[in-house]
């Protein structure tokens, strides 16, 4: 009698209890989704908005407004040749999503057809395609963009060949498993009974059953790509003196913070890392709806 009615009571408790944390994580999801979506929107707006409202030279130079602390006339403060920092800032970010958004659609395309050709044609051609990969992947990303920005002229466009050619191996990996996994299922098989060409399955079944991983790969590149950017720009590689940077503003701004100025390192970092982080934490969100195993891993 105790223990038949005990079973019951149990399962009363642990009813409430799995739906208490499917909730509490499907909340901590959304809050994480309308956050970064936030951050994303004013991102967007300060880029698009703020040089236009913002009456102000960017480059223009003022040694008597050096290193002025934020204040209404300057929201983020001046650097060390009286620059506003909001311009500097906004004008760094510009450069560092036009890279980060150049290099991940370029990586994404090239890993996504090494990977489809890896993953489509098999045998031989696979076990090198992946040797090849494994080969690269084993070069510091870093010091192999350093190699392939001293081949060019200082600009965007070679920061943006060094990022992206330092960047598809991830994406060829994922891609080929993608591949890979597909080939196993019934409707491919159909396909090649029913005498389509490897051509024909590949572009007409396989290559839209990867797309959305590789949509996703390049989403979850964009900060990395930012991040690779500010490293090289730190370092004074690939862009010119002139083009502002955040990674070059950071760099610039070490000596003043040393001399307790602390705003020109401060808010060149944070529009490094606020609107990085929004990007991933959408991308993450994406990646949980887009894999069901996971979501519902993540729903219990």
């Amino acid at each position: 009698m105790t223990d038949a009615g005990a079973g019951p009571t149990a399962g009363t408790q642990d009813g409430p209890v799995w739906r208490s944390r499917r909730t509490d994580r499907r909340s901590t999801r959304t809050v994480r989704v309308r956050t970064s979506a936030v951050l994303i929107a004013a991102t967007a707006l300060a880029v698009l908005l703020v040089p236009p409202v913002v009456q102000l030279d960017q480059q223009a130079v003022d040694l008597s407004a050096k290193l002025l602390p934020p204040s209404w006339g300057h929201p983020f403060g001046t650097d060390d040749v009286g620059r506003d920092l909001l311009l500097r800032c906004v004008y760094g970010l510009r450069v560092s999503l036009l890279v980060g958004v150049a290099a991940a659609l370029t990586a994404t395309v090239i890993g996504t057809a090494v990977g489809a050709c890896a993953g489509a044609l098999g045998g031989w051609v696979d076990r090198v395609v992946m040797r090849l990969v494994d080969t690269f992947s084993s070069v510091p990303h870093l010091l192999l963009g350093i190699f392939i920005i001293a081949l060019f002229r200082p600009g965007v466009w070679p920061v943006v060949i060094s990022v992206a050619l330092t960047h598809w191996l991830s994406t060829a990996r994922i891609v080929r498993a993608e591949v890979l996994s597909l080939r196993s299922r019934p409707y491919i098989d159909a396909a090649v009974s029913g005498g389509a060409s490897r051509w024909r399955v590949t572009v007409r079944h396989l290559l839209p059953g990867v797309l959305p991983h590789a949509a996703l790969a390049a989403v979850l590149m964009i900060p990395h790509a930012m991040w690779h950017e500010s490293a090289l720009s730190f370092l004074g590689l690939g862009l010119p003196t002139h083009t502002a940077s955040l990674g070059t503003l950071v760099q610039s701004a070490r000596g003043s913070l040393l001399a307790g100025q602390w705003w020109p390192t401060l808010f060149p970092g944070l529009f490094i890392i606020v609107p990085t982080l929004a990007i991933a934490g959408l991308a993450g969100a994406w990646r949980e709806r887009l894999n069901p195993r996971r979501r519902s891993e993540l729903m219990l």
